[in-house]
Parts: C-alpha cells; structure tokens; sequence
C-alpha cells in the first residue's frame, strides 16, 4: 500500500508541476460553460470549425510569440506584419502578376527582415524589446500605408489565388475547417521539438531565467534572441500570406488584434509575463481556450461586450493560477 500512495503522490506532484495544469483545466471549464449555453451547433461540427478556424491564425503567431515571452521578451509588431506581408503577396501577385511562389517568398522575407530589425536593435541597444517593437509596429503601418497608396492608390488590394495554392494555403475542408488548421499543427510540432527536445529549448529558458548567466555559460544569447524574434516575423507573414489565400484580398488596417490575442493566448497558456516558464501545450491550449471564448459568445447568442469581459478574467485567472500551481509544486518539491 505504501508503495501504491508513493505512485499516487508522484503523479500527483508531477501533474501539479506541468505548466500546463492550469491552462488545461481552465480549456475543460470554457468549453463545457459555452458547449451547455450553445448546444447542439456549438458542440458540433459548425461549433468546432469556427472556433479552431480562429484558433488556428492566432495560434500560429502565438507559438513564437510564447516562445519570445519565455526568453524575456515581447514582440508587438505582429499586429503590422501580418498586413504587410499580405499585402505584399496582393501586390505582386495581384498587381503586377507574378507567379503565387514570387509573391509568397517576398511575403515570408517582409516578415524575416522586420524580426531580423526587431532582433538587432533588441541585442544592440537597452531599449526593452516592448519598446522597440512597438516602434517598429508603427513604423511597418505606415509604411505599409504609403507604399498601397502609392503603388495601387488604394488601402485594399484583390488576388485570386490559382487552384493548387488556394488548397494549400487557403481551401476549407468540407466547406468548414480551413487548411490552416493543418499548417497549425504542423508548427505546434515543430515548436514543440525546438522547446522541448532540442538543446535549443533549454537556452531559451535560461535565456529568460537570467540572460547574464546565460551568457557567462557560453550560451549565444543575442543571436538566439534574433533567431527568435525571426520566427516571430516569419509566422506573422504565414498568417498574412494565408489570409490573402483564404480571403482573395489584403488590408492595410488588417491584422491588428494579432498583437494582444497572441500575448493573451500565451499568458492564458501558462506563459509567465517575466520569462523562464512555460510551454507550448499550454501555449495551444491557451490559444483554444481564447478561441471558444471568442465565438462561444456568438453561439451563446451572449452580449459581445461579455466575450472581454470573461476574456479579461480567464488572463487575471491564468496569472493567479500559474503562481499557485508554481507554489504548489515548490512546496511538493520541499516535501520530497
């Protein structure tokens, strides 16, 4: 029998000790208060393909993003890349007629090029990463802004994607779940092996545990934080890129509640907001548990006014959560 309670104990303190504990219970809970408001739609295939349609974009930008937060640092600027890169892909495609590949290179170096920027002036100055993207976000609008205006002479431009990239990049599944449900998983795999199984994984968290010793153990320190702020950019013009596909045209105001739902996903996903903890199970979840919320309130046929209102308390929940599921863990670990 004591060896039965010590089997028991330890699963215990092992499930206490996953960042992901909380994130997890707070999915189940969502779910199951929208899934008894919303009924039968809700938790069928019209429910689940609207809500992993949304999860889908904002996870992909979110997964960098997380990553970046456990390193210690911010990216704002995926609100603006996200239109940048679209319209990029509109334009050259669309506009001048190149070929969809041309287009959609061009796009993924915009997003490439603005996190090598972000990267660069994060590791060169001692401007915090929160300032200078935000910088760099209003920089990208604007420019954004002056070059459609200049080129096309308007805000918006159309492109009609051919039949192969449209199924790659743009095609609903059965008429409901987009393809980039599948683009998303595919990211969470990847992101999972850099976090969790590469040697990689364990820089970034030493990176947001204490960047000096991180150095000082011979960890490259600034060009893993460009690295980082790289991948940020690159998924940003994914996203971009896959909205021109799904929707046949580019915005120039497009893009912009990428930058708190991202942030918002990762917290909710477990992320601390100072760095050195987290996961990309919770950062999924996190982004599932904000998609619910965002059209379990459609379904519900609930005020949209109290989607932000139970959005802001699932991030007040999220923080107070990670902190006692941490003190839980350490004082198990003491008991051990």
């Amino acid at each position: 029998m004591q060896t039965a309670r010590g089997e028991a104990g330890f699963s215990l303190g092992t499930l206490i000790r996953r960042p992901e504990t909380g994130s997890l219970i707070g999915f189940v809970a969502v779910y199951l208060f929208f899934a008894a408001l919303g009924g039968a739609v809700f938790i069928g295939a019209p429910g689940w393909s609207s809500w992993l349609n949304i999860a889908a974009e904002v996870g992909i930008i979110a997964l960098p993003v997380g990553l970046l937060m456990i390193s210690g640092e911010f990216d704002m600027s995926v609100g603006s890349i996200v239109p940048a890169s679209s319209m990029t892909a509109a334009i050259l495609c669309g506009y001048f007629g190149f070929a969809a590949p041309v287009g959609i290179v061009a796009a993924l170096c915009v997003g490439l090029a603005i996190g090598y920027v972000n990267g660069i002036l994060v590791t060169r100055t001692t401007i915090p990463s929160l300032i200078v993207t935000i910088g760099m976000m209003f920089a990208v609008m604007g420019l954004t802004l002056g070059f459609a205006v200049l080129i096309k002479g308007s805000t918006s431009v159309s492109y009609v994607p051919d039949p192969l990239t449209k199924s790659l990049l743009g095609h609903f599944i059965n008429g409901m779940f987009n393809v980039s449900i599948i683009w998303w998983i595919g990211f969470v795999a990847v992101f999972y092996f850099l976090l969790h199984i590469s040697p990689l994984g364990n820089w970034i968290y030493a990176l947001g545990g204490d960047r000096e010793s991180a150095r000082s153990a011979g960890i490259p320190t600034d060009k893993l934080t460009i690295a980082l702020f790289m991948l940020s950019g690159f998924n940003a013009a994914f996203v971009g890129v896959a909205q021109v596909m799904t929707y046949q045209s580019a915005q120039v105001a497009g893009g912009q509640s990428f930058i708190f739902n991202s942030i918002m996903c990762v917290v909710i996903g477990g992320v601390l907001l100072t760095g050195g903890a987290g996961s990309v199970i919770g950062i999924v979840l996190g982004t599932m548990t904000f998609a619910v919320v965002n059209q379990g309130i459609f379904f519900a046929a609930l005020d949209p006014n109290i989607g932000s209102i139970i959005i802001g308390a699932l991030l007040l929940l999220a923080v107070l959560s990670n902190d006692k599921f941490r003190a839980l863990a350490m004082s198990y670990s003491k008991k051990k």
